[in-house]
Formats: structure tokens, C-alpha cells, sequence
């Protein structure tokens, strides 16, 4: 009976012993959320010029490409590819249109009725808004760093799985806003965007959720 005891509180502490990491990594994490949901809820407007890096395992070189993003409350956006190839879209609220500098054509969508643009623009806006409650609906996280601030994700949905190994995100030191992020997927490659000059709550240009001329 005593040897029974002992082996029950022997797998007790070995499941605590397991669990703690876990439950010290919950406790925090939180206080660093709650941070960065005060920061993002200050923030009006944001816009930055980015630089994209893709890695392709069959290519021994990245494929380099800059554009310009730009976010107004509480669901406007532009992200545009300015090299090598000028494309983007802007968004406003459910209604947007796209539009490709080699087809020369500007098509109108909705995030309601297009699921691929429905799914980047939800995307966008949960990094620009720092929306924690919808990522953590879709995603695990981890905290890597905390200076700089640095968290991965990892979907819950089977299906992103398969094309999404975790994505790793960079916050600035004042924690207002993403400067990094990086996808990798299962195969081994990756992409990385990474937001320059970000400037918080300036007035942005009448134009800036327009299609360009």
C-alpha cells in the first residue's frame, strides 16, 4: 500500500514537473498581450514601406520585392508591391478592388464572397490592429524573447497546417506595432516581411485607399 502511494505522488510530480514549463509560459505571456492590446488601441493609422524576402529551397538566392502598406481604423487597407512587379489592393471595410501593373486590369472584390482575399485581408488587419482575440482563435502561441518581443504561432486548423508550419513575429521595442514577420512552411521555405519607417497615427493622403492612377 505504501509503494502504491509513493508511485502515485512519483507520477504526480513528474506531471508537475512537466506542466509548470507550460503554465510559466502562460503567466508570461499575459501581461505582455494585455501590452500590446493597450498599445494597438492607440493607434489610429499606420503606414510603412516593407521589404519581402522569399526563400525557396530549389533556389540558392532570395527573391527580393518592396512595396508600401498602409492601415486606417478600423478595417482600411493598402498593400501594394511596388518591385519587381507593381500589384496590390486596397480595402474598405467589405468592398475592395486589386489590381496588376502587367494585365493592366483592376478588379473589384468582397472579403465576403472572395475567400482568398477574405483570408489576406484578415490577415493584414489582425497584424495591423494587433487583434490578439482573432489570432488566438486561429493560433498556439509561444513567447520566444521578450526583448525584442518575440512570438510564434502555430495554426489550429489541419488545413493551414499543411501550408503554414508557424509563423514567427517581431514586435518593435515600444510593442506598438509588428516590425517582423516570418512564415514557415513545412517544407522548409519561408517568407519574411519586414516593415520599415513605420509611421503611427499620421494623417494619410485622400488617395491612399483608392487604386492608382
Amino acid at each position: 500500500m505504501v509503494a502504491k502511494i509513493k508511485t502515485k505522488y512519483l507520477w504526480l510530480g513528474l506531471f508537475l514537473l512537466v506542466a509548470q514549463p507550460s503554465f510559466a509560459e502562460d503567466v508570461a505571456l499575459a501581461p505582455l498581450l494585455a501590452e500590446l492590446k493597450q498599445a494597438a488601441a492607440q493607434t489610429t493609422t499606420l503606414s510603412s514601406p516593407f521589404v519581402q524576402e522569399k526563400y525557396l529551397d530549389i533556389f540558392a538566392e532570395k527573391l527580393l520585392s518592396q512595396g508600401q502598406f498602409s492601415y486606417q481604423q478600423p478595417d482600411f487597407l493598402r498593400w501594394e508591391l511596388l518591385t519587381p512587379v507593381a500589384s496590390g489592393f486596397v480595402l474598405r471595410g467589405e468592398q475592395g478592388e486589386r489590381w496588376n501593373q502587367l494585365s493592366g486590369e483592376v478588379e473589384s472584390f468582397s472579403v465576403s464572397t472572395d475567400p482568398i482575399m477574405g483570408m489576406i485581408a484578415q490577415q493584414l488587419l489582425a497584424w495591423a490592429k494587433v487583434d490578439l482575440d482573432w489570432l488566438q482563435s486561429r493560433y498556439r502561441m509561444e513567447l520566444q524573447t521578450v526583448k525584442p518581443l518575440v512570438l510564434h504561432l502555430y495554426p489550429l486548423d489541419a488545413g493551414e497546417a499543411t501550408f503554414i508550419e508557424y509563423l514567427q513575429i517581431q514586435f518593435a521595442p515600444d510593442r506598438s506595432h509588428v516590425v517582423v514577420v516570418k512564415m514557415i512552411e513545412p517544407g522548409g521555405d519561408s517568407t519574411t516581411i519586414r516593415f520599415t519607417k513605420v509611421e503611427i497615427n499620421a494623417d494619410l493622403p485622400t488617395t491612399t485607399f483608392q487604386v492608382p492612377e
